[in-house]
């Protein structure tokens, strides 16, 4: 949700590697769009809980949907006014052209990776539901984030696989 509000993908500009994973689970998640009427702001905060036994269930939000759906239609409701004040500001953010340069402004990290792979990172720390946003972490809290060009050969290739296929043989 806050993905399609803000039209930012989280954690763009960051190197996608063990780091960003601490940081997660102590907490760090992508800003909140400053428009984003606060019942959404607030919805999105309970889906990111760190525990799973906090964050609304599919049927929950469902329901919840549906509720402002039917609430947005009546003019003195709360979803009803946060909706029109965040159509102002999307219209004010288009009329100003600030939107026009987001695809340049939002080059993705060369190490920012948004496939599905297995994140074989040792000694997370236990996920935190002490929410912080700050996207852009110092380079320099994170030393090894630098870019690096490798070229491996077929049997580097092949021993790093026979290595995560030990390591998903481990957890299981």
């Amino acid at each position: 949700m806050n993905e399609y509000l803000s039209e930012e993908i989280p954690f763009n500009g960051i190197p996608h590697d063990e780091y960003l994973a601490i940081q997660i689970c102590k907490g760090l998640r992508p800003k909140i769009f400053e428009g984003t009427p606060k019942l959404f702001a607030d919805l999105i905060m309970k889906c990111w809980d760190a525990k799973a036994e906090n964050r609304p269930t599919s049927k929950e939000l469902y329901e919840i949907l549906i509720k402002w759906n039917e609430e947005k239609k009546k003019r003195n409701s709360e979803i009803y006014s946060q909706l029109k004040e965040y159509d102002k500001i999307n219209k004010n953010k288009l009329e100003s052209g600030s939107s026009n340069n987001k695809s340049e402004n939002n080059k993705p990290h060369p190490q920012a990776i948004y496939t599905s792979r297995l994140l074989n990172f040792r000694q997370l720390p236990e996920p935190s539901s002490q929410l912080y946003s700050d996207a852009t972490p110092s380079v320099s809290a994170n030393p090894i984030s630098e870019c690096l060009d490798v070229q491996l050969s077929e049997s580097d290739l092949i021993e790093i696989e026979q290595d995560e296929n030990n390591i998903i043989d481990d957890l299981n």
